[in-house]
């Protein structure tokens, strides 16, 4: 497969995650997720969409941190929230 990217990752991708152990707002409440996503802008951990949460899309809104990679062990997509398309591959995120 081709490499898929956009203008939007940034230029060092692969920052340390935060909360290597799951989504950051998740641990604190208490909810459970689903899958996880990684920030390539800052290493947030949040979780997807189909988590009651959605902590993902909403930490990229409001920071406007642009593309995730998913938090998957095994898995190399990533998602351009500005472009609203897939993205990848990437190479595989650092698990703690």
């Amino acid at each position: 497969m081709a490499s898929v990217t956009c203008s939007h990752v940034p230029p060092t991708p692969h920052p340390e995650p935060k909360t290597p152990q799951g989504c950051e707002e998740c641990l604190k409440s208490g909810m459970q997720w689903v899958h996880l996503r990684l920030c390539l802008s800052c290493g947030h951990v949040g979780c997807c969409d189909n988590s009651p949460g959605k902590h993902a899309t909403k930490h990229a809104r409001r920071t406007d941190h642009p593309v995730i990679q998913s938090y998957e062990p095994g898995e190399d997509w990533g998602w351009c929230y500005v472009e609203s398309r897939e993205l990848g591959p990437f190479p595989p995120a650092r698990h703690a």
